[in-house]
């Protein structure tokens, strides 16, 4: 996996300087792209999409013969999601969120209320879940989410507030907690204030947790992603960090999908749907296993099956009724988090 890029390009789309993009050339330099395509991706998506666009360069040249520039933007999708609504026309969206392209819909009218239905598993090509990456020996003895509320533990993971990612690692806890407490939800709140309290650092997002948890040296362990846990170790030394995935973690959905408005004014709409339907494709379900993404293609699942071990995955429909309950109770203004880091 390659070091981690900053991002390098502001560009003007749609009329207003609307984001930071990370570009990836996805057509030869010395042959100008019939067509430009432009993906918003969540923050630590990077390298898995400069892998990803190549190949599928490469098959849509030998299906239609037009060659065709993937263009990349990352950050946190509720910032991704902002910047489509303030004006950026993206093509397609892969995010790590349901709720992020739920406002594409329910606010900006860019696309329909059913577009979960138009692709296979509720529009989501891949999944993952959260794991826990911890220096080496596992010093703190850190195997589930119970231990990371013990006193002597610092934790790393991004803001609630501002990072899908960070929002997966709360309702982890919070589900885990209601699990090994029966419910109790004294006792699953006080479990929230004790982990929570043990934060070292709450960054804007999924890259940013990693530099200050591996490039600064701070904290115990660094929560993210399972996929993102395993690259970190294999980049930066696998003699130097371990990964543990708890027995108990929340199922995290990642959405895509064409944004109606837009490619229809880019005239894109074929090369967007294409796009999005090649990620269900063997060759790149393979790729997204290989970057430790959980696939639903059974083929492929079964041939990285020693990469994941078994965890109960809780989906979070079915501990906080949906997504928009859980936004509303843990995430708004007021609500159960700032609640918890206040007391």
């Amino acid at each position: 996996m390659a070091r981690f890029t900053p991002h390098w390009l502001n560009v003007l789309r749609g009329g207003a300087l609307v984001a930071t993009l990370g570009l990836t050339l996805s057509a030869p330099l010395a042959q100008a792209a019939d067509r430009e395509l432009l993906n918003t991706s969540y923050d630590i998506a990077r390298e898995l999409f400069a892998e990803i666009n190549p190949q599928f360069v490469t098959y849509w040249k030998d299906k239609t013969g037009e060659d065709v520039e993937i263009k990349q933007s990352h950050a946190g999708s509720s910032k991704q999601a902002r910047a489509i609504m303030q004006g950026l026309r993206a093509d397609v969206v892969t995010f790590n969120q349901v709720t992020d392209v739920d406002v594409l819909a329910e606010k900006a009218h860019l696309i329909p209320a059913d577009w979960q239905q138009r692709l296979p598993n509720h529009s989501s090509p891949y999944y993952s879940t959260m794991a826990f990456l911890v220096r080496k020996g596992n010093p703190k003895h850190i195997e589930s989410w119970q231990d990371l509320a013990k006193q002597d533990v610092k934790l790393v993971f991004p803001n609630p507030k501002t990072s899908g990612n960070a929002r997966y690692t709360y309702l982890a806890a919070w589900a885990a907690a209601n699990d090994f407490d029966n419910g109790d939800e004294t006792k699953i709140r006080d479990y929230m204030k004790r982990m929570l309290g043990n934060v070292a650092v709450f960054d804007t997002g999924g890259r940013g947790a990693t530099t200050t948890f591996v490039e600064r040296g701070i904290g115990d362990v660094l929560i993210t992603f399972e996929s993102e846990v395993n690259n970190i170790r294999n980049q930066y030394g696998k003699d130097d960090y371990e990964v543990v995935v708890p027995k108990t973690d929340i199922l995290a959905e990642f959405p895509v999908t064409w944004i109606d408005e837009y490619v229809k004014r880019n005239g894109t709409e074929d090369l967007a749907k294409g796009y999005l339907n090649y990620l269900y494709s063997d060759e790149a379900q393979r790729t997204l296993a290989n970057f430790y993404y959980r696939v639903n293609n059974d083929k492929i699942a079964a041939e990285f099956a020693d990469r994941f071990p078994e965890t109960k995955l809780l989906r979070v429909e079915d501990v906080f009724g949906s997504w928009q309950d859980a936004m509303a109770t843990h995430f708004s203004s007021g609500g159960e988090l700032d609640q918890l880091l206040r007391r």
